[in-house]
């Protein structure tokens, strides 16, 4: 794993004009259909599993995360540490699945769906399905009075409020309203109007922040019963014309940082009943900025807690480059503001295909594989919150996640048979 930046000068095979895809993929085919040995092992005798037996899953793990699947329509739950899928949860009629909620304190998970009467026409019906944690079955539902908004990753337009009582769902249509849903008494108990702003973001156990397009944001406050009270905007802290913010925020104790297009970040405080923004500062250097570093991706940004180290998906690119993948990760300290360590993006693209040749990891052919075929970069980033985190990483059009070391970039291992595509990853 480099921990550098990227050479300037590009070798003819890691281009992406056509002659280099050409090159690539013969090579490609080349290391698939070349004479392999034979491995010969004696037949094993398989004692068959008891029928009628139901798997449960043990307490929620630190290094757990959920992997969502736009077309096969499921979220994934893998651990990271053993690198094993542990269980699946549908999310038919959904763009792009909302990364479940979990509940530790009512071992439950919580998953916002749609489905339509005939498939994909007919009557619409969004709900909340309610699983139980450790069997992954369903305990029950919430019908949602409104359609629920989707977009290509769907990030914040749900979440669980602290306490673990409300589940928050964003709607943008026939109006855009925010649906309060209490688990407990499994009903919706308030539908509040947020007109102008978009996506969901706790900030307490009865009040949650929403971004809008005035460049402001702005707070809702329930009361006990989950009631709507009160709206409390803030002053306006970023425009939206000139360089908007990505709706991908990240949380640190009672303040959320969101990044805008070009890379500036802004740390909102909700720890006082007006939230506050404080001085805003840029992830790359002014150099760096005129060599047109920016994040790139559809969940660029990670959060570690403890450390207070944030994690960026970074790329070169012009305007409207914001969503392209990027061939590296930043790493900043909080406190100082400033970039701490970089390196690049594993090879993704090389990694699933040599998935799909059967390729072993350490054998030569993927290791040419990895060496010869563009890298395509990444789309999103997680983090676990333990002592020693792991970094994970996804291209949106590859069934395969890295795991890294968060300390050094290195590639642990990676996540396989985790579907065939999806922009975002999540950490219970």
């Amino acid at each position: 794993m480099k921990r550098f930046p990227i050479a300037a000068a590009t070798p003819f095979f890691l281009d992406k004009t056509p002659l280099a895809t050409f090159v690539a993929t013969f090579i490609a085919t080349f290391i698939a259909l070349a004479p392999i040995p034979s491995i010969t092992t004696p037949a094993l005798a398989f004692e068959p599993e008891p029928a009628g037996q139901i798997a449960t899953l043990p307490p929620i793990g630190e290094r757990w995360v959920w992997v969502p699947d736009r077309l096969l329509q499921h979220s994934f739950l893998f651990d990271a540490e053993a690198g094993k899928m542990l269980g699946t949860i549908p999310s038919t009629g959904s763009l792009s699945p909302k990364l479940p909620l979990v509940s530790r304190s009512r071992g439950e998970i919580y998953s916002v769906d749609l489905d339509y009467a005939r498939g994909r026409r007919g009557k619409r019906t969004d709900y909340v399905t309610i699983y139980d944690a450790e069997t992954l079955l369903v305990e029950g539902e919430v019908v949602l009075s409104h359609p629920t908004s989707e977009s290509n990753t769907s990030l914040h337009h749900s979440a669980l409020l602290e306490g673990d009582r409300f589940v928050v769902v964003f709607s943008q249509f026939p109006t855009t309203v925010a649906s309060v849903v209490d688990v407990i008494e499994r009903r919706v108990v308030s539908v509040v109007s947020i007109a102008g702003c978009a996506g969901v973001y706790p900030v307490g156990s009865t009040r949650f922040a929403t971004l809008c397009g005035d460049g402001t944001v702005l707070v809702a406050v329930l009361d006990e019963s989950g009631a709507f009270e009160r709206i409390v905007r803030s002053e306006p802290f970023f425009d939206v014309i000139e360089d908007p913010v990505s709706m991908a925020g990240v949380r640190l104790a009672s303040s959320w940082f969101f990044v805008t297009f070009t890379g500036i970040v802004h740390e909102i405080d909700f720890s006082s009943d007006t939230p506050v923004a404080k001085d805003a500062w840029p992830l790359a250097s002014e150099s760096e900025r005129e060599d047109s570093w920016r994040p790139g991706g559809l969940r660029p940004f990670a959060l570690h807690r403890s450390t207070k180290r944030l994690y960026a998906l970074m790329q070169q690119g012009g305007p409207g480059s914001h969503k392209d993948a990027s061939p590296e990760i930043w790493a900043f300290d909080l406190n100082d503001r400033e970039r701490v360590d970089r390196f690049e993006v594993p090879n993704l693209a090389a990694d699933f295909m040599g998935q799909l040749m059967g390729l072993e990891d350490g054998s030569f052919a993927l290791g040419a594989l990895r060496m010869l075929m563009p890298n395509a970069g990444a789309h999103a980033l997680a983090i676990t919150q333990d002592a020693n985190p792991l970094l994970l990483t996804r291209n949106a059009d590859f069934g395969v996640v890295a795991v890294l070391d968060s300390a050094s970039g290195e590639t642990i291992r990676n996540l396989t048979e985790v579907g065939l595509a999806g922009p975002t990853l999540g950490v219970p």
